[in-house]
């Protein structure tokens, strides 16, 4: 059953206006991935919502556009290594802190999809479905999708035999076999991109009842 959120209102009083989102807490490999957004309110790019629900090819056809129109946007990232050092839900606040502090315009609120606001210098909100209500955040999620997606594409092209570019690093069963199939341990420079904390990975690598964090 699916369940209705209420339309958005905006915070009164502020003009410049970000939005943050995250891809990318689930996958066994690679960086969590987020991206902040402000966007123009004089030029509004129509077709903007969860990124997840929208095709590759969408996707892609409004990246440039929401890069040209924006006021400004940026990327932030935490790599494997920082998830296992952190903890997913730490690592993903650090990567949206670093989202916001490369915005080459400081705004003057945030607003963050989910329940949970990093700690930022500058008032903020968490928004759930955000994606979905917001179109500073569904502008975000798109452009962190596309740039997460694209790195997943570039390491299928190193080891094809993974089929990072089907799953993005998701535990799928076709991922989970592969992992099993080829020796990780054979491969510093893959190995170094999976997240060690992850119990799956940790399955594979015999680390269970090792203490890892």
């Amino acid at each position: 059953m699916s369940v209705e959120h209420p339309d958005f209102e905006y915070p009164a009083g502020f003009s410049l206006i970000a939005g943050v989102d995250e891809v990318g807490r689930g996958p066994l490999v690679g960086a969590v991935v987020t991206a902040a957004v402000i966007l123009d309110p004089n030029n509004p790019i129509a077709g903007l919502t969860d990124s997840k629900k929208l095709s590759e090819k969408k996707r892609l056809a409004l990246l440039p556009e929401i890069k040209e129109k924006a006021l400004a946007w940026s990327l932030g990232r935490c790599e494997a290594w920082e998830i296992d050092e952190l903890n997913i839900l730490q690592a993903t606040m650090v990567a949206m802190q670093r989202a916001v502090a490369g915005l080459a315009v400081t705004p003057d609120y945030v607003l963050i999809d989910g329940n949970r606001v990093p700690e930022l210098t500058m008032a903020s909100a968490a928004v759930v479905k955000g994606d979905l209500r917001v179109a500073e955040i569904s502008a975000a999620s798109i452009i962190a999708k596309v740039a997460r997606d694209e790195e997943m594409k570039q390491l299928d092209a190193q080891y094809p035999m993974f089929g990072f570019a089907k799953h993005n690093g998701y535990p799928t069963k076709a991922h989970m076999a592969a992992i099993e199939e080829y020796d990780l341990n054979s491969m510093p420079e893959l190995l170094q991109q999976y997240r060690k904390s992850y119990k799956p990975v940790k399955k594979v690598l015999g680390l269970l009842d090792a203490n890892v964090r």
